[in-house]
């Protein structure tokens, strides 16, 4: 039975948990380092006390850039079986995190199945569910209606809920001032931002924030604060209304570290590549090292098709300067819902920013992989290379498809390969090249 209520409660006490243990071992870290660190609120370890067979990961810009994955059925795709195929595909793949994203029918089952069997930790956004849960249309959705789902997603296991606390009566002025290009692209905070608009009120996760705490702090769930007015295009980057909703993000989450409630916090969304390093610099100050959880940012607004791309090039960037969690995007962002072969290139790409990242950083241990690929390399070890891939399985399919002559080289340059040639060169021996 534990003495404590939430990670956070039990850093500032002194005391370290089973979780920040096993934390300490993956990270190559002391348990008292990330102690230290989860009482600051600068390390979560997003674990609800009810998700019994969670595999706890600390989520800081000081450890491995975790990678986190949207998944769940919509209006138009809505077979949970292939979610759970693209799940189990996810967890197989190293992601950290999955979001359950569910738009349509009964959630309930899926999210109690990934509490229940996913390893990973859950997230979900209530506002989603609360149209759905109540089968009501969004104008007629009580204040109370909203909080109700955000304690229902907590009892059912859920670790972290995105929640969109930032944006309020105000950012309705600013939003119809300033004139965005793309207006508010979040989906949970155009739902919240209508729901004032329709009703009147102030928003419920704004203004009910102390009673969202203390449901959270009972069940040891990470808010992740929702950015609302992310820009959803380089031409609202960095503009009044992402900045200001930042600055708000900042507030709630001193009082959330004062109830020993873990935060988050989301930023961009799509942003120029040079605006990105200072967006991670003001959030770092506006929130006091909060982990910052990162969508994209996408670096381009042109390349439907190809936005795990952009997106892991503005991801590496972000997070070589201090983001802490990258939410991965989908050759199908923007298109469609992704299949499971977008979910494994959204997952290599996201993955492949944040080892970039994380050596940028010099993570302990960060490097060891890609020192003993050149190991491999150099010998012409193929095995070797494969255990140190990536994605091994797209690598040697790749060479087997298109096998050389000489198993020591490879069909680009055969004997001409720079690499064959040097070590023999170097051991004396007569370099073949006809």
């Amino acid at each position: 039975m534990r003495d404590y209520t939430t990670q956070m409660d039990a850093a500032k006490r002194g005391i370290i948990t089973p979780e920040m243990k096993k934390v300490a071992e993956k990270e190559y870290r002391t348990p008292e380092e990330i102690r230290e660190w989860v009482a600051k609120g600068q390390v979560a370890i997003c674990a609800n006390k009810l998700h019994t067979c969670i595999e706890p990961n600390g989520v800081g810009s000081m450890l491995r850039t975790k990678i986190n994955v949207n998944l769940g059925v919509s209006r138009d795709c809505k077979d949970y079986d292939i979610e759970m195929e693209k799940v189990m595909a996810a967890v197989n793949m190293g992601a950290e995190a999955i979001m359950d994203l569910s738009s349509h029918g009964n959630t309930q089952p899926f999210r109690r199945k990934l509490t229940s069997e996913c390893p990973a930790m859950i997230g979900t956004v209530p506002v989603y569910d609360s149209v759905i849960h109540y089968q009501r249309d969004l104008a007629t959705l009580t204040a109370k209606d909203f909080i109700d789902v955000v304690r229902l997603h907590a009892e059912d296991g859920v670790d972290f809920v995105t929640l969109h606390c930032g944006i309020t009566r105000k950012t309705i002025e600013q939003i119809k001032k300033h004139k965005r290009k793309m207006n508010i692209v979040s989906r949970g905070g155009s739902l919240v931002f209508a729901w004032m608009c329709m009703t009147g009120q102030e928003n419920p996760f704004y203004e009910y924030y102390d009673e969202i705490l203390e449901i959270c702090r009972e069940y040891d769930v990470t808010i992740s604060l929702g950015d609302a007015c992310r820009p959803g295009c380089l031409a609202d980057a960095s503009d009044v209304c992402q900045i200001e909703e930042l600055v708000r993000l900042g507030e709630l989450t001193k009082r959330a570290w004062a109830k020993d409630v873990q935060v988050m916090v989301e930023g961009p969304g799509h942003m120029p590549m040079d605006q990105i390093e200072a967006n991670m610099k003001i959030q770092q100050t506006l929130c006091m090292g909060a982990p910052f959880y990162v969508l994209g940012p996408l670096v381009t607004d042109i390349a439907p098709g190809y936005d795990h791309i952009t997106s892991a090039i503005g991801g590496a960037i972000a997070a070589a300067s201090g983001a802490a969690f990258l939410c991965y995007v989908t050759p199908a962002e923007h298109l469609a819902l992704p299949n499971v072969d977008d979910v494994k290139q959204g997952i290599i790409a996201s993955k492949i920013a944040a080892h970039a990242a994380d050596i940028a950083k010099k993570i302990p241990h960060a490097r060891d992989l890609d020192d003993a690929m050149g190991d491999a390399r150099r010998k012409l070890d193929w095995e070797k290379q494969w255990e140190c891939a990536i994605d091994p399985e797209t690598a040697k399919s790749i060479r087997d498809s298109r096998a050389p002559e000489h198993d020591d080289t490879c069909s680009m340059c055969g004997k001409f390969c720079a690499v064959r040639s040097m070590n023999k060169a170097l051991e004396g021996e007569y370099v073949d090249i006809l």
